[in-house]
């Protein structure tokens, strides 16, 4: 089922780093930056086996340490709670490797 607009504004205040956007029904954009591309594949390394699992995939492309992603669902025409499920998931992986290259090296 495709959210409405209300319900969009009020999820997307828990995910401040994706836009919205109304082409294509509706769908939500976010630019990644990691450490370098190791750490950017890893990232959609992670991400595919957990979409596979869901059979929700993003529309990702990627250069060097930047991963660029859109979420929308091809079926509803439209951004539904996957994509949102999504992107909170892709949010938190993203977090925890960004916390690996920031811890010391004992």
């Amino acid at each position: 089922m495709n959210l409405t607009s209300t319900e969009i504004s009020t999820l997307l205040q828990a995910l401040p780093d994706w836009r919205h956007e109304t082409e294509r029904g509706g769908l939500i954009a976010r630019e990644f930056k990691f450490h370098d591309f190791a750490q950017a594949f890893g990232f959609m390394a992670q991400v595919a086996v957990i979409a596979e699992s869901r059979n929700h995939h993003p529309e990702w492309f990627n250069v060097y340490n930047r991963v660029q992603v859109t979420l929308t669902t091809h079926d509803a025409g439209g951004l539904t709670m996957k994509d949102i499920e999504l992107a909170r998931t892709m949010d938190r992986v993203a977090a925890a490797l960004a916390q690996q290259v920031e811890e010391p090296t004992p």
